[in-house]
């Protein structure tokens, strides 16, 4: 039987344990990514680039990560 826990993380050749820090780094910060874009379509002038910085900096963390597993 699959573990449901474990599963997912060793088809990315992670532990459980890596894949919840990577996980759930990645998901704080795509929602203070997105506060900011939410508080940004009511006041224009605050958090100006945050959004999109924050969406560019999770692009390369995300392809840094998926090539240290590769090889």
């Amino acid at each position: 039987m699959t573990n449901l826990f474990t599963a997912h993380p060793a088809s990315v050749g992670e532990t459980y344990g890596q894949h919840f820090c990577f996980a759930l780094g990645f998901g704080v910060r795509m929602m203070l990514g997105g506060l900011a874009a939410a508080v940004h379509a009511v006041f224009p002038f605050l958090f100006v680039t945050t959004a999109s910085r924050t969406l560019d900096e999770l692009n390369a963390l995300r392809a840094a990560n998926a090539r240290g597993r590769v090889g």
